[in-house]
């Protein structure tokens, strides 16, 4: 690399390394932006589209399903056409693909938008994280500078709420895909001139078998686990998982065979990276459930104005900021395994936090416990995608970097999924038969319909869809609870014997 001559090209060559680091965050910044924005859009969009219940889960992770099924092909593209020119070909795709959702006339047309949206993230994400691994080769700068990366979700949650909640209320929910527009702009004229090309310079043979077969393990899977969340067991789901399931086994057996596979298995093998993946997996599954409750809770129940909830849910993200970048000096001195389940059990007591929520608990004890989750979860994954990208090869380091972005993606559909799933069906079974139809599918529906009706009718209503959404937003967050505690012992237990550098980061 350029940074590693003397002189003053030292200072020149890392002075552009650390600004093309700044061009990675963006895709990074804007994607946790879409993430925020959408949850405090869904009572505009209940009330304007009307969605079903399933129409709004699909409106929410039908971005994150699509992602997740296309990102280790997209790694695999990267690695082969080049992962700077894979990075720009999908900003324009997300830029555009946000225009379409921003004028979505039916919950159809939007959940094609976010399909399209997660086309192009699949394209960015893998690319963001194995280009770092190319930029920075010293194992200190490349843990800072996934702190850094790290700290653009965290970032985008605080600036994604506070840009939204000021654009619905005053312009209408579209304007809040509209802001990706001008970060894909500047991404896209900026990047060529900042991020050096990267590909595997003997990538072999593309097989178009496993990229069919990679696709087709995920959705079914993410599909049957989405449908048994909400209905229970059922021929169907089940028919789904097992067929997903069996097309991965497949996909694995297909890459054993291959000279040039898709994925490379071998990475497996190394406990670094196996663990890692899983708990970078479990910990966002657990965030992202509870990402799509607390804006309806804030908005909904406790009745505050979009950009008041935003301002109340800032603390959380400026915590996750703060633990992405603290922990590459309390890695100095702490062994990285008991970082990691540290900041897994903070998560979990924000969780437990969350967990004994009544219908009149105030904001307080809502931040209280977003700052746990939001210093605990980032702190987390600095470290173990430090250890996945450091276990990679070069030339593999967008494959490695898309394995790590499924997980991460999967992680976040399936919370959206399970734990959403979860939460709704509670407030089902707790909205009596005779209310309105709306009211019975969401808690926004029930707002939307208790306009309608006369005050006496409208506030019995309302009381009892705001208690039917906290009994399933605490029984959501109970399981959030368990499942970061078992996360937090399987990363201690597993990574106790792994040797992690714990060289002093590089200051920028």
């Amino acid at each position: 690399m350029d940074g590693q001559e003397t002189g003053g090209v030292v200072d020149r060559a890392g002075t552009r390394d650390w600004a093309a680091l700044g061009v990675l965050v963006l895709p990074v910044l804007l994607i946790s932006v879409d993430m925020t924005v959408l949850g405090f859009a869904l009572p505009y969009l209940s009330e304007d589209l009307a969605p079903t219940g399933a129409e709004q889960l699909w409106i929410v992770d039908i971005y994150s399903f699509v992602l997740a099924g296309l990102l280790v092909l997209m790694g695999s593209v990267g690695d082969r056409i080049g992962r700077r020119r894979l990075l720009l070909s999908g900003a324009a795709l997300f830029g555009a693909a946000s225009v379409f959702a921003a004028f979505a006339a039916s919950p159809a047309m939007l959940i094609a938008a976010r399909a399209l949206l997660g086309v192009g993230g699949a394209t960015l994400m893998p690319s963001t994280l194995s280009l770092i691994r190319t930029i920075f080769a010293d194992p200190a700068q490349r843990r800072l500078a996934i702190a850094v990366w790290g700290s653009g979700f965290s970032g985008g949650m605080a600036l994604g709420p506070v840009v939204g909640g000021w654009l619905l209320e005053h312009f209408w929910w579209g304007s809040v895909f509209l802001v990706n527009v001008p970060v894909m702009a500047v991404l896209l004229v900026v990047g060529p001139l900042l991020l050096p090309e990267a590909a595997d310079p003997a990538p072999g043979r593309f097989d178009l078998l496993s990229a069919v077969l990679s696709l087709a393990t995920v959705l079914p899977v993410v599909y049957g686990i989405k449908d048994l969340a909400k209905h229970g067991l059922g021929s169907a789901p089940l028919a789904a998982i097992g067929l997903g399931l069996a097309v991965g086994a497949a996909f694995v057996h297909r890459q054993r065979m291959l000279a040039d596979p898709m994925i490379d298995l071998r990475l497996f093998a190394r406990r670094e990276f196996s663990v890692s993946i899983v708990t970078n997996m479990l910990g966002v599954f657990a965030m992202t459930g509870l990402l799509l409750l607390i804006p309806q809770y804030l908005q909904l129940v406790l009745g505050m104005p979009p950009l008041t909830a935003a301002l109340w849910m800032l603390p959380m993200t400026l915590a996750g900021v703060a633990g992405s970048l603290l922990v590459t000096r309390l890695a100095r001195h702490v062994p990285v395994p008991r970082l990691i389940g540290a900041g897994l059990l903070l998560a979990a007591v924000g969780f437990a936090l969350v967990a004994v929520l009544g219908g009149g608990a105030g904001p307080g004890i809502v931040v209280s416990a977003l700052v746990l989750v939001g210093f605990g979860v980032p702190l987390s994954e600095v470290l173990t995608n430090d250890l996945i990208v450091s276990t990679a090869p070069p030339e593999r380091a967008g494959s490695a970097a898309a394995i790590s972005e499924t997980g991460f993606e999967l992680g976040g559909a399936l919370g959206t999924a399970v734990l959403g799933s979860v939460a709704m069906a509670i407030y089902h079974s707790g909205v009596p038969v005779g209310a309105p139809d709306a009211a019975r599918e969401t808690l926004g529906g029930a707002v939307g319909a208790a306009r309608g009706l006369p005050p006496e009718e409208a506030g019995a209503l309302l009381d009892t869809a705001a208690e039917a959404f906290v009994s399933g937003m605490r029984i959501s967050a109970v399981a959030g609870t368990v499942l970061l505690v078992l996360t937090a012992a399987q990363a201690v237990l597993l990574l106790r014997k792994v040797r992690t550098d714990t060289s002093p980061a590089v200051p920028v």
